[in-house]
């Protein structure tokens, strides 16, 4: 046996008896968050690098594998800013299952308007964009992620996140010691009349409950009052709707860990995204705690409709 082939054959082994290595994958939009989503990762102790070309991924692999590396958290950028390399991609990929390297993929993406206003607030030239047309450049860009998009492990949308909302979610998808073993879950509300959340994997519509928005003395308050919270969860087809709620969840979000889901995104809408699906959302949080899953709540539209105060007399 040639020694090349000795020494790969051993240094698999180093690899398989290491199983604590924890590999992120963080790729996406460029505006999306992918270097606020580095730093949540290096507050977590990973170590990180930025914008790797996907040829060294399989490289960085390695070394962190190797008995004594003392870096066994590895976060790391790859994105188009790699231009041919980005290619190379799926056979890093296919390497690192060759190694037996278990990894994830963090997948970050927002709505082209929005991507456009943080290139021009911060006037900066999308890596794509001929001729500074930066619409066109991230369409180019979605077309050549449409499919590494497809295998990622967690999706966050970042349209409506601050800076600290994305920090908070990435952490909670990733907290230690949860790299392989448990499942992650956001439950989100928001309002029909600005979309569908990208990211979810199961929507729950619960615009079919009494509506607090007609009743004066709750309009300008929100799902996390007292009083529209009672006023809500005063209704009976509220509680059954929460049971069903509850129930199909505790069928599903074992089964889909078991199948290796990572993370799992539970969202709740009603019109303007204040009043039902707050509540909802808040209820549902609590069910999931209580169970002990990771979970974490998110309100997308919950100041959407806040109107300015009037001129004063």
């Amino acid at each position: 046996m040639p020694c090349g082939a000795v020494w790969y054959d051993t240094h698999m082994k180093h690899i398989v008896e290491n199983d604590r290595v924890e590999f992120i994958i963080i790729t996406g939009l460029s505006g999306a968050g992918r270097t606020e989503s580095l730093h949540a990762f290096e507050d977590l102790g990973y170590f990180c690098i930025d914008n790797l070309p996907p040829a060294l991924i399989p490289k960085v692999a390695e070394l962190v594998a190797l008995p004594g590396s003392g870096n066994n958290k590895v976060a790391l950028v790859t994105d188009v800013r790699g231009g041919q390399f980005f290619d190379a991609l799926w056979e890093a990929l296919r390497e690192l299952k060759d190694m037996r390297i278990e990894y994830r993929i963090l997948f970050l993406d927002a709505s082209t308007s929005m991507i456009v206003k943080r290139f021009k607030e911060t006037r900066r030239r999308h890596p794509l964009a001929k001729g500074g047309d930066i619409v066109e450049g991230v369409n180019r860009e979605r077309a050549l992620l449409e499919d590494i998009k497809e295998e990622a492990d967690m999706l966050i949308d970042t349209t409506d996140l601050s800076s600290q909302e994305l920090r908070q979610t990435v952490s909670a998808g990733f907290l230690p010691g949860t790299f392989n073993t448990a499942l992650s879950i956001t439950v989100m509300s928001f309002g029909y009349k600005y979309g569908l959340p990208v990211d979810a994997d199961i929507v729950l519509d619960v615009r079919f409950l009494p509506n607090p928005y007609y009743n004066e003395t709750l309009r300008n308050l929100t799902g996390l009052n007292k009083k529209v919270r009672d006023f809500v969860m005063s209704q009976t087809t509220t509680q059954t709707f929460l049971k069903k709620a509850e129930s199909l969840l505790s069928f599903l979000l074992p089964r889909y860990a078991k199948e290796g889901k990572t993370h799992f995104t539970i969202a709740l809408g009603c019109t303007g995204g204040r009043h039902r699906s707050v509540v909802m959302t808040e209820e549902l949080f609590k069910y999931l705690s209580d169970k002990k899953f990771n979970v974490i709540t998110r309100h997308r539209d919950i100041d959407r409709d806040v109107k300015p105060p009037g001129p004063r007399p």
